[in-house]
Formats: structure tokens, sequence, C-alpha cells
């Protein structure tokens, strides 16, 4: 199951408090006070892991709490520290604070270490507090609470291509021939109700990695359909393949679809709107009416964007596209598309 929200709570591990004894042994006078400090409470940190590529794991699991301090004991010994706890999450996760709705990080590394909550200091014994006026405190420190945070997880998927186009437009068709994935494909709209990442092979240890996004309507940027659910999907690549079908069976118009589609992106995020993209006619094995192929032509050369006629079914112009986008990923460059944000908060290791 493919699980993009999760709410989880974080909680730091309480310090120890610290303890009031004296030290009372034969043959040591002068023993005096000996209380020993409590142990810092454990920190809770997320990770990136990029073997993970759901959040359904914390779904059922969103309370993280790390261990506490231990206290403080005589003999000025201190109490052990508590245990961290690791939160294990996709490499594409962003973090929002629930209460005030800032977005605190952004995983977008393998490895990558985040401070969600830390844990509360240990508290001083009386040896701590002993100096030449007060030889013999009575008194210690309490250790203080962890943080505590409620924190909304949303993951964007890391992908170098991105399928856009109307719901059976061809999307599961495409990434089903040019990779491994295995996504539902049928003669229906709406057969892809989640996203699907494929690797393309390019040959001598070379790849890329395609999303394939669920079909969108007009009306999507405001929730229609299955709406901007996944539209923030594609918001990390850096080339989109527009998909449009051709052919007279969808009843459509493949001008008003291209058109319908960029007005969405660009109602979501004016960014998306400027992101390169390649329009790609499919099901030309199923074309009956040339003209429709050529208006669309027409209007993808007017807005300055390459434009290919595929079919999928009887691999027609799949290589010949595969090739292109592999181009045009290396012309762009290696480093994957971050939206600007405003300043990310927090604490880094």
């Amino acid at each position: 199951m493919f699980i993009d929200r999760a709410k989880i709570k974080v909680r730091g591990g309480h310090g120890g408090n610290g303890v009031t004894a004296f030290r009372r042994e034969k043959f040591v006078p002068r023993g005096g006070p000996s209380g020993g400090d409590g142990g810092r409470g454990g920190d809770v940190w997320l990770v990136g892991d990029a073997s993970l590529n759901t959040l359904l794991h914390l779904r059922y699991n969103p309370e993280h709490t790390a261990d506490r301090g231990r206290h403080g004991e005589g003999s000025n010994r201190s109490g052990r520290e508590g245990e961290d706890v690791e939160v294990r999450v996709p490499v594409g996760t962003q973090v929002v604070d629930v209460e005030t709705g800032e977005l605190l990080v952004d995983v977008a590394e393998e490895g990558q270490r985040w401070l969600a909550a830390k844990g509360g200091r240990g508290g001083f014994g009386n040896a701590h507090f002993a100096s030449s006026t007060n030889r013999a405190p009575r008194y210690h420190q309490e250790g203080s609470p962890g943080e505590e945070r409620e924190l909304q997880l949303e993951l964007k998927l890391l992908a170098d291509v991105g399928l856009v186009g109307f719901p059976n437009a061809g999307k599961s068709t495409l990434i089903s021939t040019i990779s491994a994935a295995k996504p539902k494909v049928a003669d229906y709209p709406f057969t892809t109700l989640e996203p699907h990442l494929g690797v393309v092979d390019l040959g001598e240890y070379r790849t890329f990695v395609v999303a394939d996004i669920p079909g969108l309507i007009e009306g999507a940027h405001g929730g229609a359909g299955l709406g901007d659910r996944f539209l923030r999907h594609v918001e990390r690549t850096r080339l989109l393949l527009h998909l449009v079908d051709v052919s007279s069976l969808s009843g459509r118009d493949s001008v008003s679809d291209y058109e319908v589609i960029n007005r969405e992106l660009a109602a979501y995020d004016p960014q998306l709107a400027e992101r390169p993209q390649f329009v790609v006619a499919t099901k030309i094995d199923a074309l009956d009416e040339p003209e429709r192929l050529e208006r669309l032509r027409e209007r993808a050369q007017a807005d300055g964007r390459e434009f290919f006629e595929i079919s999928s079914v009887t691999s027609r112009g799949v290589k010949e596209l595969v090739r292109a986008a592999a181009a045009k990923l290396e012309e762009l460059g290696k480093a994957p598309v971050i939206e600007t944000r405003e300043t990310l908060m927090g604490d880094f290791e």
C-alpha cells in the first residue's frame, strides 16, 4: 500500500533527577555530599532511508518516545543517559510542525539526520552545589522534560521524469514498457490510484527514474478527481512527459486535453508550467484521424516544446523518446529539482 502522508508524535526522553546523598564511610571523616547527577534523556532523530518509498510503517506506529535518563546515585555516581530513537523516513519526506504549519525540514538525501525532539537535561545532584560556604547542601535538581512535537510528514517522490496527462492517456502502459514497473493497465479511467516508480536502464550503468502519476482532470489543482493529492509528486522531477491520447477512442479533443493539463500544472505551482516538457502523442496505433495528431503537433511546437509520437503497444517511437529524455536530463544536470520554500528550520547532525 502506498501512503504518502502520516502524522506522528515525537517525544524526547525526560532527564534523570539528581540525588541528595552524603558519603559515610569508615576512615573517611569528612565524606561530605556525594549525590550524583541525573542522566540526559535520549533524542528522537528522523533519518532518510532510500530503501523506503512509503510512510505506511508510520501510519500504524505514530508515537515515538526516546528513553529517559536514569536518576543519579550516591557515591557521585551519575545516571545513565537515555538511548536515542531513530525514525526512518523515505528520501523526499517533508516535515511540517502541526501546531504552527512551519516547514521544518526536507529530508532529501540518504542518511540525512534531523533532530526531531531533544531529550531533557539531567538534574544536578547535591555534590554539584557544594562550596566553601555551603559544605553540606541538602537539595538536588530534578531533570527537565524532553521536547514534544506533533509532526505532519508528507512524501514527495524523487524522480527524474514525471508522466502526466488525462486518465487513460497511456502513462501506465509506457512505464511498464520502458522499465520493470508493473502498474495496473486497463481500458478505463483512473486505473492508476497511486504513483509508481520505474527505473529505465540506458545501458553502460546509466539509468533514470520515472514516476507514473495518477491521471489528472480539469480542476485537479483544487482537488477534483484524485486532485492535488498526487500533483505534488511531480514537483521534484526535472522533466515532464505530457502524454496526450490522439486516438478518437477517448472522445476528447487532444489539443484541449493538452491545454487543460498545462493550466492545472500552472494553477498548482507556476514553476511546474516552466518545467522542461516533452509533448507525447500516444496510441498512434489506433489513430484514425491524422488531423488530431497534426493539430497537437502544431500546438506543442507553438509553445516551443519537443513533440513525439509513440505507441507503447507496438513500441513505435518509444526508444527515440527514451533517448531524447536521457539526453535532456544530461543537459539539465544531475541535481534534483527541489521547489523554492521558506528557509528550513531545525537542528542537523
